[in-house]
């Protein structure tokens, strides 16, 4: 049995950041795991800025109630739900990620949890460290095969971990640090990718 593993921002739905630098104006903000592949330092950062500049978690969240999955996300998602089992892997947060999540027939999602008081994010809790990596061993250690697929920095462990992992429309720096995966550059890319991978996992 193959379980479906995917990153959730720049593979399913854009980057929720980089929409709420656009909509506040906030620049700082637009760095993501693409750019900065600590995500503690990315996140210290984040929360940083937000206190600078009095960002309240309202006003992310009327950001992302504005945004909705890719072009595409969705049907790749039912072709994926057809064949094998999905599970969404983010570094995102329960508090952004539910309303997307709604929008794509809320597919099972691992994320983290926010610390938040009153309408200020003050932290964040990690569901683990390395998740992303972690729960593809899980998975692997139950005796399933694993296909992933994301985009950034934070997403190559997992990937590499994976029986099969591939980039979707990742930056060029990424491309350039980890030649050994395969890229795809739309959903019928990868979609040809999993499906050959997933033929000669069954074969094997």
């Amino acid at each position: 049995m193959h379980v479906a593993c995917l990153d959730m921002e720049g593979v399913l739905v854009p980057e929720i950041w980089i929409n709420v630098a656009e909509a506040t104006g906030i620049d700082e903000l637009r760095l993501t795991t693409r750019d900065i592949s600590d995500y503690d330092e990315l996140m210290g950062h984040r929360q940083r800025v937000m206190a600078e500049r009095g960002l309240r978690l309202s006003t992310i969240k009327e950001v992302i109630a504005d945004m909705g999955p890719m072009p595409g996300a969705v049907d790749f998602l039912d072709w994926l739900r057809g064949r094998w089992q999905l599970v969404i892997l983010s570094d995102t947060f329960y508090d952004f990620a539910d309303p997307l999540m709604a929008q794509m027939g809320r597919p099972t999602i691992f994320c983290h949890d926010l610390v938040v008081e009153g309408d200020r994010i003050v932290g964040y809790r990690l569901r683990l460290d390395d998740q992303k990596r972690e729960a593809v061993r899980a998975f692997r250690r139950l005796n399933f095969t694993t296909l992933a697929a994301g985009d950034s920095y934070n997403d190559t462990r997992m990937l590499l971990e994976a029986d099969y992992g591939a980039l979707f429309r990742p930056p060029a720096n990424v491309v350039a640090e980890f030649p050994q995966l395969p890229v795809a550059a739309d959903y019928d890319a990868l979609a040809r990718l999993f499906e050959q991978a997933g033929a000669r996992l069954e074969g094997r």
